[in-house]
């Protein structure tokens, strides 16, 4: 049997289902390790991660919004080391700033590369987290995916449903970027039409993406581990357990 792969939980996922408490616990009796947090998880570090510690979770991983990222670097790194984090992650641009032509996502590019500048010299790698509208065509053929990770210290963190959702291929970008991958996302998407009370997403493994073959070219690449997501789930517990029942089988 193959050695278990390290299985993350992205909070976002459990954002509905309070009480956090109960949420970490459940994760553990799952059989994850780590948790990804995000946004205004980071107002009190020392207490999410007293929280975490309580369970025996750790966070390997964040997600920080852009306006922290640019406006107060600082805080951000200092959340992530208070976490024992071992990269930050930009999770998303603002809806006006996700169109445009090649040399808007070439200034994109440059942003970025100055923040994983400043959270290199901290000793953490930061990366970028992908939704659909980075593998759109521009007008000169190329992607804006190319130009956000035009500068070799921004690393990425492959979220591999959302780029089968923007049209692409998964498997030609996780080839592409082999060896700037840190992490990926494992999710799935519902059959056409279905789920639409989850916004068409499906548990991660239990949708249409190729996950049997998708798994395994994932973590042929650098990625240290998988961050199980779900963007809309109607059930936390449904959607956890799937997921971890579905990484365990993966790793058969």
């Amino acid at each position: 049997m193959a050695t278990p792969k390290p299985l993350s939980f992205q909070l976002y996922s459990a954002r509905n289902f309070p009480p956090f408490e109960q949420q970490l616990q459940t994760l553990v009796d799952l059989g994850y390790q780590h948790v990804e947090p995000y946004g205004a998880q980071y107002d009190d570090p020392a207490a999410l991660k007293a929280a975490l510690d309580a369970v025996g979770l750790t966070a390997r991983s964040g997600h920080f919004r852009m306006d922290m990222l640019e406006g107060d670097i600082e805080r951000a790194i200092s959340a992530a080391k208070t976490l024992g984090m071992e990269f930050i992650a930009a999770p998303i641009l603002a809806p006006e700033e996700r169109a445009g032509d090649t040399e808007h996502w070439q200034t994109i590019g440059r942003r970025l590369g100055k923040i994983a500048e400043k959270v290199s010299d901290a000793g953490l790698d930061f990366a970028w987290h992908n939704h659909d509208f980075e593998f759109q065509r521009l007008a000169d053929g190329s992607m804006p995916i190319e130009h956000i990770l035009s500068d070799t210290k921004v690393k990425f963190e492959i979220d591999i449903a959302w780029v089968a959702r923007g049209g692409a291929d998964p498997a030609v970008w996780l080839k592409t970027f082999s060896d700037r991958i840190v992490a990926f996302h494992f999710k799935d998407l519902a059959p056409s039409g279905e789920n639409l009370d989850e916004d068409g997403w499906a548990d991660a493994g239990a949708g249409i993406l190729p996950w049997a073959d998708l798994w395994t070219l994932a973590f042929d690449t650098s990625a240290k581990f998988a961050v199980a997501e779900h963007d809309n789930p109607s059930d936390f517990l449904r959607f956890a357990t799937n997921a971890a029942t579905a990484a365990k089988s993966l790793d058969q």
